[in-house]
C-alpha cells in the first residue's frame, strides 16, 4: 500500500471549513489580525488576543485558521492586494519604478510585512500574491527580458531589503513617541561620538546631522530612489539591444 503523502503545510493547500458562526468569517479574522499587526507587531499577535477582539473563543478561530503561521500567510496575502503593478506593455522603467514604490509604500504602512515574507510559509500561493507575481511577470516579459524571473528577483531583493530596514527604523521611531526629526536630533550626538575616530564615518554623520533634522522623509525617499535607479540601470543592460 502506498504511503499517504504528507499534506502541504499551507493554508492555501487545504479546504476551508464551513463556518459555524455566521458573524465570524476567515476574512473578518484576517482583517482584524492585520489591524493588530499594524498596531503592535507580530510578537503581540496571538489567537487568544485575536479571539477576544472578535468576541470569539480561540477554538472558533481554529475552525477557520489552523495555526498562527497560517494566519500570517493570510495576513501577508491580504495586504499584498494593496501593491499596484502597471499593465504589461507600459514603458518598462517607469512601470518598474511605480511597482517598486508601491511595494515600499505598502511595506511602510504595514511594518511587519517585509520581514515576514521569508517566514510566512507558502504565502506566495495566495491569490493576491499570485496576481501580483503574474502582473510583474507579464510586465518584465513584455519588456523583453530573456529571463524575467531573475530580473524580478533582483528588483524585489532590493525593494524588500530596503523596506525591511526602513520599516524597522520607523518602528523604533514610533516606539520613542517622538517625531522622526526629534528622534534623530536626540540620537545624532551619540552617533557622532561613536564615529569620531573613523574619518569617513565622522564626515558622513556630520553631514547627516545637518540634513536629517530638516526633512528625514525626503532623505529616505531620495536614498530609496538612488538605489532603485542603480538596480534598474543594471537590469536595463540585460535587455536585448
Amino acid at each position: 500500500m502506498a504511503a499517504k503523502a504528507n499534506p502541504v503545510p499551507s493554508v492555501w493547500a487545504r479546504e476551508q471549513s464551513a463556518p459555524d458562526q455566521p458573524a465570524l468569517s476567515r476574512a473578518a479574522i484576517v482583517r482584524e489580525a492585520v489591524v493588530m499587526l499594524d498596531a503592535d507587531g507580530i510578537e503581540a499577535l496571538s489567537m487568544r488576543k485575536l479571539g477576544a477582539r472578535l468576541n470569539a473563543g480561540a477554538t472558533s478561530l481554529y475552525r477557520h485558521v489552523a495555526t498562527k503561521d497560517e494566519l500570517m500567510e493570510l495576513a501577508v496575502d491580504e495586504v499584498a492586494a494593496e501593491i499596484t503593478v502597471p499593465p504589461a506593455g507600459s514603458p518598462w522603467r517607469a512601470a518598474a519604478t511605480e511597482a517598486a514604490e508601491s511595494f515600499r509604500a505598502t511595506a511602510l504602512r504595514h511594518p511587519w510585512l517585509s520581514s515576514t515574507l521569508g517566514q510566512a510559509g507558502l504565502a506566495y500561493l495566495g491569490p493576491n500574491l499570485m496576481s501580483y507575481s503574474e502582473r510583474l511577470a507579464a510586465l518584465f516579459t513584455a519588456a523583453g527580458f530573456p529571463e524575467p524571473s531573475r530580473a524580478i528577483d533582483t528588483l524585489l531583493s532590493y525593494v524588500i531589503g530596503m523596506s525591511t530596514t526602513e520599516a524597522a527604523w520607523l518602528t523604533t521611531v514610533a516606539r520613542s513617541g517622538e517625531t522622526e526629526a526629534e528622534f534623530i536630533a536626540r540620537l545624532m550626538p551619540a552617533a557622532q561620538q561613536a564615529a569620531a575616530d573613523h574619518d569617513h564615518l565622522a564626515a558622513a554623520y556630520d553631514e547627516a546631522a545637518a540634513r536629517a533634522v530638516v526633512d528625514p522623509v525626503a532623505i529616505r525617499d531620495a536614498k530609496f530612489a538612488y538605489g532603485l535607479d542603480v538596480v534598474l540601470d543594471g537590469l536595463e543592460m540585460r535587455l536585448p539591444r
